[in-house]
């Protein structure tokens, strides 16, 4: 995982097709307060919807391609995510 000045990038183990072009990184912005209300409401309580649609917010990637990343990469995804709400 690399930090940037916007959030963070990290390096897919199995690249995939995101926005119809392969990759092998991905990066993800920082949240703001507005983008975890807008996830929120449009999840309907349900916290894995919730999840999902701020990822496809913040890394500008649809949620039909985030849901077919290799678990270890989604997994990599929310540990850059918890990074970057953690105060230090």
């Amino acid at each position: 995982m690399e930090l940037t000045e916007e959030g963070f990038r990290i390096s897919l183990k199995y690249p995939t097709e995101l926005n119809g072009v392969q990759v092998d990184r991905l990066a993800m912005r920082a949240p703001c307060v507005r983008d975890v209300r807008a996830a929120q409401a449009a999840s309907n309580g349900d916290a894995e919807q919730r999840e999902l649609s701020l990822f496809a917010s913040l890394t500008q990637t649809p949620e039909t391609d985030l849901v077919a990343l290799k678990m270890v990469d989604y997994m990599r995804l929310q540990a850059g995510y918890f990074r970057l709400v953690t105060d230090d």
